[in-house]
This record gives C-alpha cells, sequence and structure tokens, in this order.
C-alpha cells in the first residue's frame, strides 16, 4: 500500500488536533505545523501530497504561504480553510490554484472527499511533473549538433536533406539521429514532437 502525506497548516491547536484525527489512516501520514514559518523550515516539505492551509495564519499569513509556494517547481494541491468568509481572499486564493476553500466550520465528509481528490490530482500532475524534469535533464544531454539533427527532424527533414543542410555525410545523420532517439527514449519523430511538445504546454502553464 502506497502512503501518501498530508500537511495541515493551522495556528490554532484545537483545529490542528481535530484534522489530524480525522484525516489520519494507515494510507495517509498526517503532519501538522502551528505557521507557514515552521512548515517552510521543514527540510522535506516536498514530500506532501495535499496541503491544507489556514488562511488567517500568525505570522506569513495563508495567502502569502501560498505564493512563497508559487516559486516551487512543483507544488501539491492546496485546500484553504478561514473563520471569516472573506470573498477578495477567496478569489485571490483561487487565483493562486487552490483546490477549494472552506470556510470553518467544515462539513467532514465535504472535506474528506476534496482530500481524496486532491491525492488523485497529485498523482497525475506529480508523475508528468516528473516526466517533463526528464526531458529536460536529457535535452541538457545532447550535444549541439545532435541538437541541430534533433530541430531538422523535427521540422519534417529527410536524413538527405539534413545531411545537406548540415554539411554533414547521411551516416553521420543516420547516427546523430539514432542517438537522439535513444536519448530520448523515443521511437519516432512524432512521439519525439509530442514529448517536446508536452514539455512546451508544461513550461506555458507556469
Amino acid at each position: 500500500m502506497t502512503v501518501q502525506s498530508l500537511a495541515v497548516i493551522d495556528d490554532d491547536a484545537a483545529v490542528r488536533q481535530s484534522l489530524l484525527w480525522l484525516l489520519g489512516s494507515d494510507s495517509l501520514q498526517v503532519s501538522g505545523f502551528d505557521s507557514a514559518e515552521a512548515f517552510l523550515a521543514d527540510s522535506d516539505n516536498h514530500r506532501f501530497n495535499c496541503l491544507i492551509i489556514d488562511l488567517r495564519l500568525s505570522g506569513i499569513s495563508g495567502i502569502v504561504l501560498l505564493q512563497s509556494l508559487a516559486a516551487w517547481s512543483y507544488c501539491p494541491p492546496v485546500i484553504m480553510l478561514t473563520g471569516h468568509g472573506d470573498v477578495p481572499h477567496a478569489v485571490a486564493a483561487f487565483k493562486l490554484g487552490v483546490v477549494d476553500f472552506l470556510e470553518k466550520p467544515f462539513d467532514d465528509q465535504h472535506l474528506l472527499r476534496q482530500v481524496a481528490h486532491c491525492l488523485q490530482q497529485d498523482q497525475t500532475a506529480r508523475q508528468q511533473h516528473e516526466r517533463s524534469e526528464r526531458v529536460q535533464q536529457t535535452l541538457s544531454t545532447l550535444t549541439e549538433r545532435e541538437k541541430e539533427v534533433m530541430q531538422l527532424v523535427l521540422a519534417g527533414l529527410l536524413n538527405k536533406q539534413i545531411a545537406e543542410a548540415l554539411h554533414i555525410s547521411m551516416k553521420t545523420v543516420e547516427v546523430h539521429r539514432a542517438r537522439v532517439f535513444d536519448k530520448m527514449g523515443v521511437k519516432s519523430a512524432v512521439e519525439l514532437a509530442g514529448v517536446l511538445a508536452s514539455l512546451a504546454a508544461k513550461m506555458e502553464r507556469t
């Protein structure tokens, strides 16, 4: 059984303990933090698959924490809690990507459903992020000549045309092409284009 991690960041000890009790299970490890500062100081805070953050924290506020998390290369889904209905803050939170904005006291079953949704969302998004990270790392290992060949392959040129454009032999083009495909983990130019298109789409969203 895969154990996922959730962080509860709330300076109200009673609420925090209640959430730890409600959300704790064999498949979910829940950690409590009494401030944004304590959460940010945790050296392993990237392990969490979902965050529950109180809006009105003492010290760094929940909104400011969200802004800090936006600078992470990957931020897990966030549920924000508030003790006071506040439309401007709710709008700001949703603009920063929170999944839900719940007013205390909240419905326990609704929170549990939202947490389950966040964990599922994190699994898909984290896999996509890790795949994009691997592609970026692989691109950095390509030689300049391999990058030139790759760009011309993506432009639809045949090996003979690439050889003429780069003033190299067809055999050399074939070698570089094969190395690019091997490094990128693809078997065709179409597959290579799809991998790079997915990476470009991700970078546009971030």
